[in-house]
This record gives structure tokens, C-alpha cells and sequence, in this order.
């Protein structure tokens, strides 16, 4: 089989891709272009993409395809419909970092509750060094022990944070942008009852239309001036400028993303100008990517690829 890998660059250096690469004969780009994608594709029986776009007129030029394996969970830049008229496998990765997302999830907040930043920098400019007693308490630092956090997206990641959370002592509630997730473990609120009540609120959905531009100015208006917003799920949920306004205007206490409307972040993003930044956590788009998860990404392109040689068989 010849396979293709469109973007290893996004799997991050010296990650160990033989479990595919055995399969067949793999070809690896570090990026690809979109002007790129057919000539690099053209021969290709197998497709491995994480963020390359796979669309219609693509796919109608490959004559050679017969399965595509998606390097994430994701299928948004996969054209499913005509992926399916031509008999086209697709097949993505799940659960594979639940436990990554809900780590840096919990690390961002508490590097925010705790202020981190301030007082690690404090220590280290020897400011603690000149104290005149045995402690520093320049900011109030609270708790997640009794505090109501609030879930969008209880899935697999979802209910990992839920779990965490509730160990820290939290209530935790959540809201079904679908309105087809019941847990029987948590109580489950409409999305004005999470605003309003909640101190933290945790994103962890799909960008679907249930979800698209779900938290805009009308919605962090209707959040406590003490909350904290957080978006591990998906850029686009969260309308960023609005976020911006709130954060510089104290609407809220702060917000912490793994994710953002456009990949890398545009230059120009509101979010890289607030007047208080010391309120906001932001990350590369890296809550999926401890080495344990990206590990078994790549064991999970294998057996798809695996199973795939099997029905050929």
C-alpha cells in the first residue's frame, strides 16, 4: 500500500511513526500546502492527515484512493459526504486524549486561581528574598473546593474533567448543547441556568452547529464578574473579541484557551491586547499532546490501517 502522511509536523518532533510506516510504503511531508496536496496525493492508496484538507475536489482526482485515516478526532476538513459516495473509509481517533486535555485543562486554572505567574515571578526577582516575614500574600488565591463548575461537552473528555473536578471538592453540573446527553451522575442545566451559576465553566464540545458561536457578548454578560471561561474543545464556540471586552472590562475574572477561531493565532487577535493579561491563560493548541496521547494516536492510525490490509486480504 502507499501511504501518505500530509502533516507530521503537527504530531511534534521525534515521535515514533514505525507502527504505520511498517504497513507500507509511507511517505512523509512535514507540511503540505494546499497547491501541494494533489501532487502529493496522486499515487496515494492511503491518506493520513491531521489538519489537511481532504474536499471533494480533491478526492475526485484520486483514482488510487481507498482510505483515509484523519490524525485526530475531528473530521471537519474531511468532505464526509462524497467521502462516502465513493466508498471512501474514513476513520478517526478517539479517546485517545481524554487524559491529556483534562490535565492541561486543571492546569491552566489553577495557574490562573492560584496566580501563579505573579508569585513564582516574585520568588525568583528575589523579591521573597527581601520579605521581612515568612510569607507573601500580595493576591487573594481561591479554591476549587466548593465551587460549581459548570461543563459544556460531557463526552469522554468531559466527563474526565467532571471526575477531577468533583475530587477537588467542586460541583459539578453540566449543559447538553444537543439536548441528547444524559448523567445520571450530574445535574444537567439549560445554558443561561450554567452562565449565571456557575464560577468556572469548562468547554470540551465539538464545533458543530450546536455549537458554533455558543458563547458571545449576550453570554458573558450573563456571567458572574468572578467566573472563569475555559476552552479546551474547539475555536469558533467561543467569540474571541467578545472575550476580549469582557476580560478588559472585568465582566469576568478570566479565561483560559487551548484553542482559537484561526490556527496560530492571528497577530491581530483582540486576546493578545487585553489591558489585564495577567487574566488570561493562552496555549498553543496543545491540551491533546502529551507524548502518552500522541503515542497512541499513532498506535491507533496503525490498526486502522491494520484492519483496513485485513478486508483487502
Amino acid at each position: 500500500m502507499n501511504i501518505v502522511f500530509l502533516d507530521t509536523n503537527t504530531m511534534g518532533p521525534g515521535l515514533d511513526l514505525s507502527p504505520v510506516s511498517k504497513l507500507g510504503g509511507m511517505i512523509s511531508h512535514e507540511i503540505t500546502l494546499p497547491e501541494d496536496r494533489f501532487e502529493r496525493c496522486k499515487n496515494a492508496e492511503i491518506i493520513i492527515t491531521n489538519k489537511v484538507a481532504i474536499d471533494a475536489p480533491l478526492m475526485e482526482q484520486l483514482d488510487n484512493l481507498k482510505l483515509i485515516c484523519v490524525a485526530a478526532t475531528g473530521t471537519n476538513n474531511i468532505d464526509m459526504d462524497y467521502a462516502a459516495a465513493r466508498g471512501i473509509p474514513v476513520k478517526n481517533a478517539i479517546n485517545y486524549s481524554t487524559h491529556s486535555v483534562a490535565q492541561v485543562t486543571f492546569s491552566m486554572i489553577l495557574y490562573l486561581l492560584q496566580r501563579t505567574a505573579y508569585y513564582d515571578h516574585y520568588v525568583k526577582s528575589g523579591g521573597f528574598s527581601d520579605n521581612s516575614v515568612f510569607c507573601h500574600i500580595a493576591h487573594d488565591f481561591t479554591e476549587l473546593a466548593g465551587k460549581k463548575f459548570g461543563i459544556i461537552g460531557l463526552g469522554n473528555i468531559g466527563k474526565k474533567v467532571a471526575e477531577i473536578a468533583n475530587a477537588f471538592g467542586a460541583e459539578v453540573v453540566y449543559y447538553s448543547s444537543s439536548g441528547k446527553n444524559d448523567n445520571p451522575h450530574y445535574k444537567r442545566l439549560s445554558l443561561d441556568q450554567l452562565l449565571t451559576e456557575c464560577d468556572i465553566i469548562s468547554i470540551h464540545a465539538p464545533l458543530n452547529d450546536f455549537t458554533r458561536d455558543l458563547i458571545g457578548e449576550k453570554e458573558l454578560e450573563k456571567m458572574k464578574s468572578s467566573s472563569i471561561l475555559v476552552n479546551a474543545g474547539r475555536g469558533g464556540i467561543v467569540d474571541e473579541t467578545a472575550l476580549a471586552f469582557a476580560i478588559d472590562e472585568e465582566k469576568i475574572y478570566g479565561a483560559c484557551l487551548d484553542v482559537f477561531g484561526i490556527e496560530p493565532i492571528a497577530a491581530d487577535n483582540p486576546l493578545l491586547r487585553v489591558k489585564n493579561p495577567e487574566r488570561l491563560v493562552l496555549m498553543p493548541h496543545i491540551a491533546w499532546a502529551s507524548i502518552e496521547a500522541r503515542t497512541t494516536l499513532v498506535k491507533i492510525i496503525a490498526g486502522h490501517i491494520r484492519d483496513f490490509l485485513n478486508t483487502q486480504n
